[in-house]
């Protein structure tokens, strides 16, 4: 979801008066909350679940290009090669 900013951008001291208010609009909405100091963005905070969710999505991206580069430097092997490694390395 896209950061809305009229209701998405809060200022530090607004946290410290309205903590439960604006983390109970970060869990509903699903959205970060860019909080600022002096006006100026200083930090974001974000739902765990869709943090957890990112993180996730992340290492994924980062294993995936590890193998783009693996195929494009020919570092492969037949599926039926992997398999049977798998298979022995595992006793299956």
């Amino acid at each position: 979801m896209p950061i809305s900013l009229a209701e998405d951008i809060r200022s530090v001291t607004d946290l410290k008066r309205h903590t439960r208010e604006i983390l109970d609009h970060v869990h509903q909405s699903g959205r970060p909350m860019v909080l600022t100091v002096n006006g100026r963005a200083d930090a974001v905070i974000i739902d765990a679940r869709v943090y957890e969710k990112h993180l996730k999505a992340m290492n994924l991206g980062r294993l995936l290009s590890e193998a783009e580069v693996q195929v494009s430097g020919g570092q492969t092997r037949s599926a039926r090669a992997f398999l049977k490694e798998f298979k022995n390395g595992r006793k299956l």
